[in-house]
């Protein structure tokens, strides 16, 4: 069926076909799913070169590489990984009964019922994996979907749609491509779970427009996600994983490390393993490097200019990290080299703002205390890294601090562990999923309990005597 993006009506018309075929169809068994999951796989592996080819175009440049890796393989693996653990997960899981009902043959369990439709609202900056990534899930869980993906990533978007409809029916999986005026459509539709992954701002709008069908979220967001290197941290090891995670997709990130504490007496010492870092990442430059990413578009490349020159303006120290001296503003795309800016004060934008893009500032620092005390002030973030070797420091950190997610001694790594939950805390998000938890996030958990055959139970019921009253009497003991 052709479908009109732009009307409410054919994406309403697809979600209403969805649900009744999810009624008509039943829960779907393991194979059902372990189909549906190999047909993105296989999709995948297909289209591979052609997904990186739309990425690569619809951010001017874009690393071929890096999004195999990122996108495709990464996607794949997911996938993979929820179709061996399907038929476990599936199982129902047995619980406790009270005394004395566990003696007399009384029965509970939770059972995983899909929940029906997933709308999933996907991003530009990884289109592919943060599409396909919850498909693991969604797909395991039992349940249908519908998918809008960003503007922003048109080709991307255009393919996506165009290869889905070629594997799937549209009553199992439909993309809805168009601009923001659709966006605020798709969410205003009654589906069983939604699933966003993008800003905080665009969140709330979501999460209002949910409200109005009581429309359970997943939200994945970011926030500034900070480092804290401790003195016990080897400086050039803990630059060469940051700046490798700062340069990746040219910081275009949700989990990039938005900001770092380093020690104060080190702060020169880390600038230059961090130069050092990206001299070695790209030792032929920046610019015409086909390893390193652009900025997605003018916008974002203007909004990431402007806090370079806001912190500039406002007397920061800020080193541009250019190992062979290009020229950026004469270039075909938006690329920017990585850039540090020192000490930066909270009234620079880059201090309030999520950078999303190749800036790291760098505070230094006196006590582990007020680091922490720092990141305690500001809103909780997607992910926390900590380098070092004092594991007494490094509990502290920990216990002390709430995040989404911690990685030790790198960044970015626990989000690719398939069996930890990814997601965040407060203004960087409400639930979780990959793995066992993505699971369980799209699935309906039903308490089932089963009664007993015998009618012992006939002394709570009235006319009250002595039997219930005793019984009664024996609960309110300390």
């Amino acid at each position: 069926m052709a479908l009109d993006s732009a009307t409410g009506s054919g994406m309403s018309s697809i979600l209403s076909r969805q649900k009744a075929a999810n009624l008509r169809d039943g829960i779907p068994s393991a194979a059902k799913r372990i189909e549906w999951i190999d047909k993105s796989i296989d999709l995948l592996i297909t289209h591979g070169d052609a997904f990186n080819e739309a990425m690569c175009e619809d951010f001017g440049h874009r690393s071929k590489d890096q999004s195999a890796f990122t996108d495709i393989a990464s996607s794949i693996a997911a996938l993979k990984f929820a179709k061996k653990h399907i038929h476990k997960w599936m199982q129902p899981d047995k619980r406790g009964v009270e005394f004395p009902l566990n003696l007399l043959g009384s029965k509970a369990q939770i059972q995983y019922q899909p929940k029906g439709v997933i709308g999933v609202i996907s991003p530009w900056n990884f289109p592919v994996n943060l599409t396909f990534t919850p498909l693991a899930g969604v797909f395991a869980a039992g349940n249908r979907c519908m998918i809008k993906p960003s503007e922003f990533t048109e080709a991307t978007s255009e393919l996506m749609k165009s290869v889905i409809a070629q594997y799937y029916d549209e009553e199992e999986m439909a993309v809805i491509t168009g601009g923001p005026e659709v966006g605020a459509e798709f969410t205003k539709l009654p589906f069983d779970h939604i699933l966003f992954t993008g800003a905080t701002s665009v969140a709330k709008h979501v999460m209002r427009a949910a409200a109005d069908n009581l429309v359970p979220l997943t939200l994945e967001l970011g926030g500034k996600s900070p480092v804290i290197l401790g003195r016990s941290a080897d400086m050039q090891k803990a630059a060469n994983r940051i700046m490798a995670g700062k340069t990746l997709n040219a910081g275009q990130i949700c989990l990039a490390p938005d900001y770092a504490f380093v020690p104060k007496e080190k702060t020169a010492e880390f600038t230059a393993a961090a130069t050092s870092a990206v001299e070695k990442m790209f030792p032929s430059g920046l610019k015409d490097n086909d390893d390193y990413t652009s900025i997605v578009n003018q916008r974002h490349y203007d909004r990431i200019m402007s806090y370079i020159e806001d912190a500039r303006a406002k007397g920061a120290e800020v080193i541009e990290i250019n190992p062979t001296g290009d020229n950026f503003s004469q270039q075909p795309h938006h690329k920017i080299a990585p850039h540090i800016i020192v000490d930066p004060t909270d009234d620079m934008t880059v201090m309030q703002d999520e950078i999303f893009g190749p800036i790291l500032p760098i505070k230094s620092y006196g006590e582990t205390r007020d680091a922490i005390a720092y990141i305690n002030a500001h809103d909780r973030p997607l992910g926390l890294y900590y380098f070092g070797e004092d594991s007494a420091e490094r509990d502290t950190v920990l216990n002390n601090t709430t995040s989404g997610g911690v990685t030790v001694n790198d960044v970015l790594f626990h989000v690719a562990q398939e069996d930890l939950p990814f997601g965040g805390v407060g203004p960087s998000g409400m639930g979780s999923y990959h793995g066992r938890e993505g699971f369980y996030e799209f699935s309906h958990r039903k308490s089932v309990y089963t009664q007993t055959g015998s009618e012992m139970l006939a002394m709570i019921r009235p006319p009250y005597g002595d039997a219930f009253r005793k019984q009664v009497k024996g609960r309110l003991k300390r």
